[in-house]
């Protein structure tokens, strides 16, 4: 049976009109028009995905996705969220609590289409083995989606524990921010912002990671890798 997929947004024509092109593509829609009905569907319903508009009446798409991300059963859903050109900051900030695309309206329905499509491939890909990952001090659990240093629990937002985990799976090797937009936002491409966007996350992930931080390496005019030899 096809993914369902969860379409949040007050507009009616473009609830329409996703409805109709996802159902045309084999999968099965539910919708919400206001970010309470979005949270209490995505929790009883359990979506494979969902778009998620930012301009909603009451609790906003921001507010949304970060509740979604911070709850245990709805945390892994991946987001795709609807922006107006005039919201590229919101933008960011959507991106750093947790989503994994973006499109910006107006769109074509066959671009975001093809967006969810590798978005959900991408979800199953991370479904794998469950494993522990550990350098030095630092143990990464892939079963339990956590991160300790010393032995003390560290707490990462979704995008800071998949870029540390594609870090640290990288055995070494160095990583262009390209590939990591690609890789954990799935950007085809980047542009200046979304640059920055990975910057910040290395920043504040090694703020948290604290005596470990100086295993991620900066690789100047190019992007990062993590050290696994370091003492």
């Amino acid at each position: 049976m096809k993914e369902k997929i969860l379409i949040v947004d007050d507009e009616k024509d473009i609830v329409k009109m996703l409805d109709y092109n996802l159902k045309k593509d084999g999968y099965r829609v539910i919708s919400a028009s206001d970010g309470e009905d979005a949270l209490d569907l995505a929790g009883r319903e359990h979506p494979d995905l969902i778009v998620l508009d930012l301009m909603l009446p009451g609790l906003d798409g921001l507010e949304v996705c970060k509740t979604l991300k911070k709850e245990g059963k709805t945390a892994s859903i991946p987001i795709i969220m609807l922006t107006a050109k005039t919201q590229e900051s919101d933008k960011v900030i959507g991106l750093e609590l947790g989503a994994d695309d973006y499109m910006t309206k107006p769109f074509s329905p066959r671009e975001l289409l093809a967006r969810i499509k590798a978005v959900l491939r991408r979800a199953k890909d991370k479904e794998k083995i469950p494993e522990i990952i550990k350098f030095g001090d630092l143990i990464l659990d892939l079963a339990r989606i956590s991160v300790s240093v010393k032995n003390k629990k560290i707490e990462l937002t979704a995008k800071e524990f998949e870029l540390l985990k594609t870090l640290l799976q990288a055995k070494g090797r160095v990583l262009s921010r390209d590939y990591l937009l690609d890789t954990i936002w799935g950007f085809d491409h980047a542009i200046e912002i979304e640059t920055r966007t990975v910057d910040v996350h290395i920043r504040t992930l090694r703020k948290k990671l604290k005596t470990e931080a100086k295993r991620i390496i900066t690789v100047k005019n190019y992007g990062y890798r993590f050290d696994n030899e370091t003492d």
